[in-house]
């Protein structure tokens, strides 16, 4: 089962495969517009830790764990949070 998000120009893709009964291992890969030098991570299978999750965690975690690898990669945005509390 596959879902694809996007993110920053960045698709993140989304792989479950059925671990148990309702319960799936999660794996994720991201690709876009560009790959900058020395990221090997786009492109790649990466499998997300900790499960296996329930459909709905999965999707989430995924999500997630793609959206940081995503800010990691291309580093802070330049608008700020919606609050002043940061």
């Amino acid at each position: 089962m596959t879902r694809t998000t996007e993110y920053r120009g960045y698709q993140i893709h989304m792989e479950l495969v059925g671990a148990s009964k309702d319960m799936f291992d999660l794996w994720f890969c991201i690709e876009g517009p560009i790959q900058p030098p020395g990221i090997a991570a786009i492109g790649k299978r990466i499998k997300v830790h900790g499960g296996p999750f329930s459909r709905r965690w999965a999707h989430l975690i995924g999500e997630l764990a793609g959206r940081a690898a995503i800010d990691v990669i291309l580093g802070v945005e330049d608008e700020p949070p919606a609050t002043d509390e940061w």
